[in-house]
């Protein structure tokens, strides 16, 4: 991938582009300054560092611990972990702005817990082992500088002095001392043993208990700030934390995100973001902090191919060039509007919003369908990426990577089109026309927005077309073939968010379907495809599997109908899924069985993925309306 990103010279834009005024790229740096300041977790290769920004000083949690010839060392760890002699991390509470963080590490025979805060621009950390292993457990406190920043490192007695260009900063230990010589590090360290809780921090010194007062201060305003949102403030912690432990900073580009794992983000070159993915990351995160939903949904526009449209994914230096991925985007940032009211955020936004929804017009309608494609680009790329000009690219483009609707369908090649007109895409199309048209009249362009609500009522009466009255449903069609695919996924409710069924039909579509156990009802919901087809016994990614956007997708659909309770059940049900692995493992999925609510059955299913804490912020939504919030 990177000689791929040489090869076609991609430069990623970091600043605002395509139209924005003066304005809003000067209020967009200004948010990026703001963000990318402070003691956090931003480190992408490992959840053990807290880096000071925007210096770069990091300081690390290295432990070593084993048995006799068996000692090993670790400092770099991801959430989760599968193989049973790796590190297994859980993770725990994590404030957005590194004012507290939590996680457990269990790894070669010590168990310990690991907190951090900050304190007048201090940070602290204590490291308390809960299981130790036969021998002597060690922490090595490792202080380092990243991403090639300036500055002079220097042990000093029980100290680290750092000179950085702008400031010096002292690191201290706070418990026993203790001597490691066979440590894999090359910087400066402080060791401690771990015979019992063992401190760090930065500025002055402090005394254990000091620090252990301060941590647990951090922790208590950490969580009495999630009480008042009208749900278990756990499930608010839930969602705060995902958005916390997988935001980083991209020293490449100068900027913090949010990509949807950190732990997928070494392999693919420092990060990776998705279109839909990276875009609700940003929905979520404008409950709790404006500043990081914007820079999420910023973000995602400026990683826009060429060709106007928001690529499946982008990392490193890459993006998919030849398609796109559901188009949520002006969706999100017409909500986000609705609750900051910022207008230099829809100019920074609108133009490249535009010219996206005119690309899917242009580039995937089909006798006024619309449906998933893959345009080859002739180029590396093609040669690099197999799924180009493929069935299974335009699938990808989906989201669904292998959803049951697309068992059948036919690709041609010839117009990189699948031969399926697509509920999904053309409800999720229909609203974003609709949501574009709404910021088209806070801006004053009274001619994009009677094209868009022009657009959006086509689509309406090409759906009509494929409305089931007998079964109260809306189907995709065979366009080979012209009969419609007889099978029901989140997918067909999407109509729902544009208003496009009448309020008979919505009413129909929930009580027979959604709410119908046999179907997309049931304890845990919404499957991912139905429960009386064949392909939901399959429980494997997008074949039956309960995933986080596709509820709030129907969540918001249901918001636009007199149907409360539907709403309420399904954001209970979301939200007690949520909860199930989160109080008792420190998972957050990136999906989840539908038949048993378990996301650990399966290695697909990643166990701390931001986005599957949209199940959390579907009761966070419905709170709000019960209360009357915005």
């Amino acid at each position: 991938m990177r000689a791929l990103a040489l090869a076609l010279g991609l430069a990623l834009t970091a600043a605002v582009t395509g139209g924005a005024t003066k304005d809003a790229t000067a209020q967009y740096a200004a948010v990026q300054s703001r963000l990318a300041a402070g003691w956090n977790t931003w480190n992408t290769q490992s959840v053990l560092s807290h880096v000071l920004l925007p210096e770069g000083l990091s300081v690390t949690v290295g432990l070593h611990a084993g048995t006799l010839y068996s000692a090993r060392y670790l400092d770099q760890a991801q959430p989760g972990g599968r193989e049973p002699a790796g590190p297994q991390i859980a993770m725990g509470p994590h404030a957005l702005n590194g004012a507290y963080s939590e996680l457990t590490v269990s790894w070669n025979g010590l168990r310990a817990r690991i907190e951090s805060a900050t304190e007048g621009g201090d940070l602290l950390v204590l490291v308390t082992p809960l299981k130790t292993p036969d021998t002597t457990a060690l922490l090595d406190v490792e202080v380092g500088l990243l991403w090639n920043r300036a500055g002079h490192l220097e042990r000093n007695g029980d100290a680290i002095d750092a000179r950085l260009p702008s400031r010096e900063i002292r690191v201290f230990g706070a418990g026993q001392a203790a001597n490691d010589l066979d440590v894999p590090v090359a910087t400066p360290y402080l060791t401690l043993a771990l015979s019992g809780p063992a401190g760090i921090v930065t500025g002055h010194r402090r005394t254990l208990g000091q620090i252990t007062e301060a941590i647990g201060r951090a922790r208590r305003e950490l969580t009495e700030r999630w009480r008042g949102f009208g749900v278990d403030p756990e499930t608010v912690g839930a969602v705060q934390s995902a958005l916390g432990w997988n935001t980083i900073f991209d020293p490449a580009h100068g900027r913090v995100i949010t990509p949807v794992s950190r732990a997928w983000n070494p392999g693919w070159g420092g990060y990776v973001l998705f279109d839909w993915d990276t875009f609700f990351a940003g929905l979520m995160a404008s409950r709790f902090d404006r500043d990081l939903a914007y820079a999420n949904i910023i973000e995602m526009l400026n990683e826009t191919t060429p060709d106007g449209f928001v690529p499946n994914y982008a990392a490193g230096s890459v993006r998919s060039l030849d398609r796109s991925e559901p188009p949520v985007g002006a969706l999100v940032v017409h909500e986000v509007y609705r609750r900051w009211h910022d207008r230099w955020l829809l100019e920074a936004c609108f133009d490249r919003l535009l010219r996206w929804n005119r690309w899917w017009h242009e580039h995937r309608e089909v006798d006024g369908w619309l449906v998933w494609g893959t345009d080859p680009t002739h180029t590396e790329f093609d040669r690099q990426d197999s799924a180009v000009n493929t069935l299974q690219g335009a699938k990808y483009e989906s989201g669904l990577d292998n959803s049951p609707l697309y068992d059948g369908a036919t690709f041609d090649p010839t117009s990189h089109l699948m031969k399926q007109a697509d509920v999904g895409l053309m409800g999720l199309y229909a609203a974003d026309c609709r949501a574009l048209a709404a910021i088209a009249d806070e801006l004053g362009r009274p001619a994009e927005a009677a094209e868009l609500r022009a657009r959006r009522d086509a689509v309406a009466a090409k759906l009509a077309e494929l409305w089931d009255e007998g079964q109260a449903m809306y189907f995709n069609r065979d366009l080979t073939t012209g009969k419609p695919v007889v099978r029901m996924a989140p997918t067909n409710f999407y109509p729902l968010l544009a208003g496009i069924p009448t309020p008979a039909q919505a009413q129909a579509m929930v009580n027979r379907h959604l709410l119908n156990p046999s179907e997309m009802g049931g304890t845990w919901m919404v499957p991912s495809i139905a429960r009386n087809d064949p392909a939901f016994r399959d429980q494997d990614y997008w074949r039956g599997r309960i995933w986080g956007p596709m509820n709030l997708l129907i969540y918001l659909g249901l918001r636009e109908y007199p149907l409360p309770e539907a709403r309420r059940e399904l954001a209970a049900k979301s939200e007690a899924l949520l909860l199930r692995e989160w109080k008792d493992k420190g998972h957050i999925h990136e999906n989840t069985n539908a038949i048993t609510g378990d996301g650990d059955d399966v290695s697909s299913s990643d166990q701390f993925y931001h986005w599957g804490a949209l199940l959390g912020y579907i009761a966070i939504l419905e709170a709000e309306s019960a209360t009357g919030a915005h």
